[in-house]
This record gives structure tokens, sequence and C-alpha cells, in this order.
């Protein structure tokens, strides 16, 4: 425990000297940690050295599990959906060229297949902890080209869990089995359909029944436990830690309480990821370097180049414009803790060498330290490209993304609207009905056996397992059949009418097929009456009223949670229609948060004069539960506020800047107030004036708390109280005022006496 403490101890302090030092010198804190990582480690002999690794890798391991926490709480699944198909393109592209290059930088060493195609999969994906850390430090995350590289960022995360299961069935079978790999997808996206669907329908319940119980505390408390409860199912499931906790963060992000849970959450993330890295920068080993120089070389410039060149192409392919592709390529040329991951993997299952490990890391923090460098050599690349591209050429390429969307819903057929609400129905309802059948066979069957014998245990097992996925079975053959999709297509025709009840025979047919597995599993009989049973009994689950006020209840609350936060704010009449069509320009909307000791505080828009200061305006102030839309210049900020700004990237940027740096120091004298005791003595001016009318409070700053009658007893202060001769008045007031308070009645005020 001793050891621990002084670990603790040297890593925060030595994290904390580095850290403020770059700040002065204004450079990325992430480098700062890395660099007191490297001089808290075990290979710097001149500087106190952490003794156990083992906990320091253990803290580093809950760095990473509230990073991706927070990362999901900002990009909830929802919102990727709504990204469309350009950072899916961007995502796809960049990670498919990233893998082609490191596979072939380790066949060119001669490192193996394994090794390679191991190499291909750290050098596929971004580290999103540190360009996140980084837009932060440098003040770029209100960006355009920042939500776009965050976003590509998110879907490459959860590339990676694909990655890590495809790798690990090729690791283990040592070659690629197309079964085997087909198997473990369907169960990550059967865990993935389960996880959510289920978050997203207990977990705001809960917390609208705790919502009178809950505080700063508390909502701390009950958050980070919902994030680790899912970091330990997703280990039991086979995922990493880091899958869990973003998938938590995904669920609450569709919460009231999402923005505040970020917010409690904030300080202990920025505690954990400091350490973790830190904890990467201890793993720094100069023999490492000093004998394999010419191989982590080689990667470093084949990452900085390859994300230069191919992110620029993903960027574009996806549709963006020139200026943001550039800016997006370079802010990806690093790797950070997936590349950690997919080595440690590889170490425990056995197929990498052991020299891999320590060479990813010294190429993460390398790539780490040019990190800043690349995404501030974004912009005179572009301006490079400017004067060499022929000028139609980059006009093309600089308008690309400009044009404001299509209106897709006019642009969809019926069929594909009603096809794609099916398909995303009928899985999210099969995914819960098996769920229920797995868990029942797993946990009540054993149970209901060990109970009631064999045959009856195998009996109320089923009979509960049905009603039990009665709901969801019936939502699998029954929705959608009185949409206006399937209205509109039943007038068109008798071939759309057949091919609308072919859909209804292969729903009934799936949900027939759950039904069958039950009876099949837990009875003797043949199978052609398990077969006419399940018809039979799906039937049954259509027919009954209960089952579809229970069904249509649930999918109602679902919906409800989901859309929760939107439903608030079109309530509120907040919902920023405006920015659908300003992402689209030049121009966007950015949220930013007014600091604590912000010297703009309690001024008023009109004084503060942010559109000739900055160039940017001011859409919305958000304050708590209430919201100001277009305040006028009369409304003023206050601390803790979170304001809609309207701006380019440069304007939003030079606005944020000053923001930060316009903040008031409070000296300790001026917070300190003393309570002293005025004598009012003969031709005192005050004599005969009420206290409203005295101007102590105006002129003076002092309060006047209450008379001292002649007991001694304090009575309270009105402002309709005459003060008169020999009276003794009660001031509070900071020191300054009160001795500017006596300077001017000095000729009069003879006594004065402290409380």
């Amino acid at each position: 425990m001793e050891n621990f403490i002084s670990d603790l101890a040297i890593i925060l302090i030595s994290a904390g000297i580095v850290t403020l030092l770059f700040k002065r010198l204004k450079q990325p804190l992430v480098l700062g940690y890395i660099v007191a990582g490297f001089l808290a480690g075990p290979h710097m002999p001149y500087t106190p050295s952490v003794s156990d690794m083992t906990s320091i890798h253990t803290w580093a391991d809950i760095g990473v599990i509230f990073l991706m926490f927070t990362l999901g709480l900002e990009f909830s699944f929802k919102k990727i959906v709504k990204m469309g198909v350009g950072p899916i393109i961007a995502a796809c592209s960049v990670m498919f060229c990233m893998m082609s290059v490191g596979s072939m930088v380790g066949h060119f060493f001669g490192w193996g297949s394994m090794n390679s195609l191991f190499l291909g999969g750290m050098l596929a994906m971004s580290s999103t902890t540190i360009i996140y850390k980084a837009f932060d430090d440098l003040g770029l995350r209100q960006q355009k080209f920042a939500s776009e590289v965050l976003s590509v960022l998110i879907l490459e995360d959860i590339l990676g869990i694909l990655l890590m299961v495809v790798l690990s069935a090729v690791a283990v079978s040592r070659q690629f089995e197309g079964m085997a790999l087909v198997g473990s997808l369907l169960q990550l996206g059967f865990f993935l359909i389960l996880w959510f669907v289920v978050g997203v329908y207990v977990i705001p319940i809960f917390l609208r029944k705790a919502h009178r119980l809950m505080n700063r505390e508390t909502l701390l408390v009950v958050s980070i436990g919902l994030c680790f409860l899912l970091v330990v199912v997703a280990q039991k499931a086979g995922y990493s830690s880091a899958f869990g906790a973003f998938m938590m963060g995904s669920i609450l992000a569709e919460t009231l309480e999402a923005e505040q849970i970020e917010r409690v959450v904030s300080p202990v993330k920025d505690l954990f990821g400091a350490i973790f890295f830190v904890s990467v920068g201890m793993l720094v080993d100069p023999a490492v370097l000093a004998t394999y120089w010419l191989p982590i070389l080689v990667i470093c410039l084949a990452i900085i180049a390859g994300q230069a060149v191919f992110g620029t192409t993903s960027f574009l392919l996806s549709g963006q414009p020139l200026r943001i592709a550039v800016q997006g390529g370079f802010s990806l040329a690093q790797i950070g803790e997936f590349a950690f991951i997919l080595a440690s993997l590889g170490t425990t299952l056995g197929v990498t060498s052991d020299f891999l490990y320590p060479v990813v890391v010294a190429v993460s923090i390398i790539t780490t330290f040019f990190t800043p460098y690349m995404i501030r050599a974004a912009r005179p690349t572009y301006q490079w490209l400017e004067r060499i591209v022929p000028a139609n050429v980059m006009q093309r390429l600089a308008e690309r993304g400009t044009k404001a969307a299509p209106t897709i819903a006019h642009e969809e057929g019926v069929w594909k609207r009603l096809l794609t609400a099916l398909v995303s129905q009928v899985g999210a309802y099969l995914t819960l009905s098996v769920a229920v059948i797995l868990i029942s066979f797993s946990v009540l069957l054993p149970l209901s056996r060990a109970l009631l014998g064999h045959w009856w245990g195998n009996a109320v097992c089923g009979l509960l397992t049905l009603i039990v996925s009665s709901p969801f079975l019936r939502a699998i053959v029954m929705r959608k059949n009185h949409s206006e999709e399937w209205k509109e297509l039943s007038r068109q025709g008798r071939l759309h009418r057949m091919a609308l009840w072919i859909t209804f025979v292969l729903r009934y047919a799936i949900a027939a097929a759950a039904v069958y597995y039950v009876f099949n599993f837990l009875s003797p009989l043949w199978w052609p009456w398990h077969v006419a049973a399940a018809i039979a009994v799906v039937g049954l689950f259509i027919a009954s009223r209960q089952t579809k006020w229970i069904s249509i209840k649930m999918e109602r609350t679902f919906l409800q949670n989901l859309r929760s936060r939107e439903a608030r704010a079109l309530a509120d009449g907040t919902e920023p229609g405006y920015a659908g069509r300003l992402t689209n320009r030049n121009i966007h909307i950015a949220e930013l948060e007014v600091p604590d000791n912000s010297a703009w505080a309690g001024r008023r828009l009109c004084e503060l004069a942010f559109s000739h200061e900055d160039g940017v305006m001011i859409a919305a102030i958000v304050r708590g539960a209430h919201r100001i839309n277009v305040p006028d210049g009369e409304a003023m900020i206050f601390p803790t506020d979170r304001i809609e700004v309207i701006g380019s990237d440069d304007s939003l940027q030079h606005f944020q800047q000053r923001m930060q740096s316009e903040q008031t120091a409070y000296p300790l004298a001026a917070s300190r107030l003393q309570l002293r005791r005025l004598l009012i003595r003969q031709g005192s001016p005050f004599i005969g004036l009420a206290l409203r009318d005295s101007n102590i409070r105006s002129a003076y700053h002092c309060m006047v708390v209450g008379f001292e009658d002649g007991d001694g007893n304090i009575i309270p202060a009105t402002a309709e109280r005459v003060i008169l001769r020999n009276d003794v008045l009660w001031v509070v007031g900071e020191d300054d005022h009160l001795t500017t308070l006596r300077s001017k009645a000095r000729e009069v005020v003879t006594e004065w006496g402290r409380g």
C-alpha cells in the first residue's frame, strides 16, 4: 500500500510540474503527460521512478474506460446514424488503406504474416483519446473539420471492435475461416442490439424514478456504477472494457441527464485520463528504440505520410471539400490506445513476437508528439495546394459539400422506407426474443428442474419463456402492417399486395422458428408436432389483445426514451432548426460554456459586442433548464452559461480563445468581509436620514445589518429606520470599503469596534 501511494504521488507530481511547463509553452497537455511518464518511468535513472508498474496499468485501464465513456456521452448511436454515409465511407477507406500499409511494412522487414497482419490492424485506427485531447488543448473542437474527424474516429472505434473479433478468429485458427468469422460478427451484432435496446428502455425509466433523489454526488456515483456494470458485462462476453464503457456512454447520451452526467464525470475523466497518458510514457524504453530504430522510423513515416495522403483522399471520397479533407487527414496521423489493445491481444494469444509491443508503443509516442504539429501543418499544406493545383480543379474541390443536401424523404421509395423499418424492427425484436430464450435456458431451466423435476421443470420454463417473449414475437409479425407505407403499397396493385404478404409470411416464419426452438429443446415429441404447435402459438399471440397492448406500450416507452431530448427541446421551443442548414456551409453553430471566473459574467451582450470584436453571433443562451433563444442586447452572460455561437472556423476559434483568456483573478483580500461597529456622534452627516437615504450601501459598498440597543442586543435594520445621534450601527463590508467609510466621516466618527 505504501508503494502504491508513493507511486501515485510520483505520477501526479511529475504530471503536474511538466504539464504546467507545457501549458506555459502553449503545447498540448497530452505531450506533457507522456514526457512526465518517461521521467517517472523505470527507464529514467536520474529521477524518482515508479516501483510497481502493475498497479499503474490498472489505473491506466480505468483512464481508458472513462475516456471512452465520455466519448460515448458526446457521440450517441443516434447521432452517428444522422451523419449519413460520408463518415462511414471515410472511416472504411482510411482503415483499409492504413491496414494495407502496415502489412506491407511488416512483410518488408520479414516479420511474418501474423506480425504483419496485427501491425496492419494497429496502424488502421487513429487514437480517439489523443486527438480529442489535442483538439481540446488547441481550441479546435468547435471547428467544422473537428466534428467530421471525431465522427470518423467513433466509427473507427466501432470498426475496431469488429477488427479485434476478426483478428482473434484468425489468430485462433491461423487462417481465415468464413463460418467462424461470420459467427463472431453475428454474436457481436447480437450483443450490440441487445445492450442498446435494453439500455435505452431500462436506464431512462430508472433515472426518471430516481430523479428526486439525485444530486451531483449521487448522479456521479450512479453513472459511474452503470458504466462499470456494462464494462463487466462486456468483459464476460469476451469484449474489451473500453467497448462496454463506450456503449454505456452512448445509452446515457439518449437520456435527459446526459449533459449533467458529462459535467460531473469530467473531473474524474481528466484525472484518470492523465494517469493513462503518463503510463504510456512510462513504457518508452530507450534500449528498444536503439535496437529497432529503423523499423520505428519507417513505421512513423508510413503513418504520417499514409494518413496525410489516404486520410485526405478518404475525406474527399466522403464528399468533404478539400480544406476539411486536408485538415481531417492530417489530424489522423497517429496511433493510440487501440494499438495497445491489439498488441496485448496478439501477445496473449501467442501469435505476435515480443518486440512488437514496445515497437508499437514507441511509434505511438513519436506520432503523438507530432500530432499537434500535423494538425497545425494542415492549413499551410492547403495553401500550398491552392498554389500548385489548377484553378478549375481547385474550385471544384473547394466547393464540395457546400450545397445543401437534398430532401431525402421525397427521393426515397415507399418500399425502401418500409423494408428499412421492417429489417430494423425485426432485428431488434428477434434479438430480444433470443436473449429471453438464452437467459431462460441458462438460468431458469436448471432452477425449475431442481425444484419440480425434469419434465415439469421443462414445462414451467417453456411456458414462462413464451409468455415473456410473446410481445416481441407478436411485434415481429404485426409491426408496420397498418402503416401508411403498407396502405399506400396495397393500393398500387396485385403484385405489391403479393409482395407485402410475402414479407408477412417470412416474419411469421421467423417468429414460429423461435417458438419451435423452445418446443424442440424442451419437448420429446415428434418435430411435425413442434412445427404445428409453433404456428398455433404465434397465431395465439397475434390474436391476444393483452399481448398487443403490452407490445405497443413497450415500443412507445422505448421510442419516448430514445427521443426524450428532442421532445424536450421541441416542447421548450429550443430545437435549432437552422443547424442543419448551417453545417453545410462555411459558417456553423458551436456550443461553448462560459468559465466560472469569466470576466464577461454579469455583462450585457451589447457591452461585449461579440459581432464586432469576434465576428460571431449569439444564437441562444442556455442557463440550467432555461433557454433564451435569439437574445437581445440587454441579455446578460453568467458563469457556466452554455452559449450557442454562429460563425466561421476562424471567428469561433478566436472567440473561444478570448473567452478562455479573459478571466478574472479574485484576490483573497477582496473576498473577505468584516463585521464592525460604528458609533454615530454629534455632527455626523448620517443623523436624521433614513437608512435607504444614507447611501451607505451605494456610495460605500457596505451594508448595515442592525442597530444595537441599550442592552447590547442587535435589532435588524430596516430601510425606514432613521439614524439618530449615539446610534450604534453594525456594518458589513470589505476592509478597503470600511476604511473609506471611516475616512469620509473621520471628523465625526470617533469609535470603531470590531465584532
